[in-house]
């Protein structure tokens, strides 16, 4: 995974886009009779995270340990189409989740003279808790679809930070997929099989591959790591804190009145893909990056405190950094929920490692959380010596789907 490169991982993408064949009656004929990926007892209801609900999977979900993000262009031309593609998609999603295949005949078991409805890399795998969250970003409320009216409020477009170093081909989309897995290719396979869906009505425009999660909603579960070796996310809202997430993270009946009123439920994603100068970073000393972070290497402990989750005051920490500047205290009690993963995507061709952090964060109001807390650390924070923003991208993520709904049918519907 380390040696993938974006255009090798558009090339895969792009592969199965001809004869994909599983639109329709296909894939809704997976979601009622498609065999599990596997067929062992206990192959696959231990891992399986539920498709249905309030509110979508991963989010709260406990974070799985890869990843793979797309960001697609909607290419559809007409409101119809984009319905039908969300339909198609939800009865992917479903069957996929569950750990079986998608189609009829899926893998192996089609006609032999046309191409398989599933790409088959994922048989035998189970589902290894694979979610897929779907949002809706700025450039979806054009004049395309009539949708206009229908944007949030808080769908604002991300402003420009100092030492942004973003990729436009890289960045925004109409639509985004989040699709973790405890297993890197039922990841890869859930994406693959929405892109093949998609064919003439949606195509990707960017995408990311990410392992090693750097967060973690369960405080009982040690705190992962970064690449420049630091615990990552210790502050992060347990997905057992019901209150905290109502408060930060989903959507609540009020905030968005009148058309933008489907996002009640939902959320709203902002994802950074952050390059980290990691050879220069190696060569700092152990006590200036504990300063620049605001915590101990080795126990993650506040600086001055011995434990990792000791209560401090972060104002007695360094002025310019990290852990200071990015504290709720510091900012209005603001909170993100973080669902970062690592990436190393080879080199850059001077020998440099291309790799760093695929910053995930779900909230409430992006103009109340991410964007004053982003503005403050591309200014002040010491650690922005040490990284380079690349890609970035804000989206509505739909509320969850009810049982016989399909994704964005609350915004679709009206």
């Amino acid at each position: 995974m380390g040696s993938v490169s974006r255009r090798g991982l558009l090339a895969a993408l792009g592969s199965g886009a001809v004869g994909a064949g599983l639109v329709g009656a296909g894939v809704v004929a997976a979601e009622a009779s498609g065999r599990a990926a596997g067929s062992s007892a206990d192959g696959g209801s231990a891992s399986v995270v539920p498709f249905h609900g309030e509110h979508q999977a991963g989010i709260a979900t406990d974070v799985q340990a890869n990843l793979h993000f797309a960001a697609f262009d909607v290419t559809a031309t007409s409101r119809e189409e984009l319905v039908s593609l969300l339909q198609d998609w939800t009865a992917a999603a479903v069957a996929l989740t569950a750990g079986k295949e998608v189609g009829q005949g899926g893998a192996s078991g089609g006609k032999p003279l046309a191409p398989p409805s599933d790409t088959g890399e994922a048989v035998d795998l189970h589902a290894n808790r694979l979610t897929l969250t779907v949002g809706a970003g700025p450039s979806l409320f054009d004049d395309r679809f009539g949708l206009a009216p229908a944007r949030p409020a808080a769908l604002v477009d991300l402003p420009a930070f100092p030492a942004d170093a973003l990729v436009p081909e890289r960045s925004g989309g109409d639509l985004c997929v989040q699709a973790c897995a405890d297993d890197p290719q039922v990841a890869v396979h859930a994406i693959r099989t929405l892109t093949r869906i998609a064919a003439g009505r949606a195509a990707v425009r960017w995408a990311q591959l990410g392992y090693g999660r750097a967060a973690t909603v369960d405080p009982s579960a040690p705190t992962p790591r970064n690449l420049f070796g630091f615990k990552d996310g210790t502050a992060n809202p347990a997905a057992s804190d019901t209150k905290t997430l109502d408060e930060q993270v989903w959507v609540q009946a009020g905030d968005e009145q009148g058309s933008a009123a489907w996002v009640v439920g939902g959320s709203y994603l902002v994802a950074r893909r952050i390059r980290m100068h990691i050879e220069t970073w190696d060569r700092t000393s152990l006590q200036e990056q504990e300063q620049v972070i605001g915590r101990t290497k080795g126990t993650g402990a506040p600086l001055g405190h011995a434990g990792e989750h000791d209560a401090f005051d972060a104002r007695t920490l360094p002025a310019s950094s990290h852990v200071r500047l990015a504290h709720p205290s510091m900012n209005g009690g603001a909170q993100m929920l973080r669902r970062g993963y690592n990436f190393t995507d080879g080199t850059d061709g001077l020998g440099h490692l291309d790799a760093g952090l695929f910053f995930l964060a779900y909230q409430r109001d992006v103009r109340t959380a991410f964007i004053p807390v982003q503005t403050v650390l591309a200014r002040q924070d010491a650690l922005s010596e040490y990284l380079e923003h690349t890609a970035s991208g804000v989206w509505a993520v739909f509320p969850g789907v009810p049982d016989g709904g399909y994704l964005g049918q609350q915004l679709l519907s009206a």
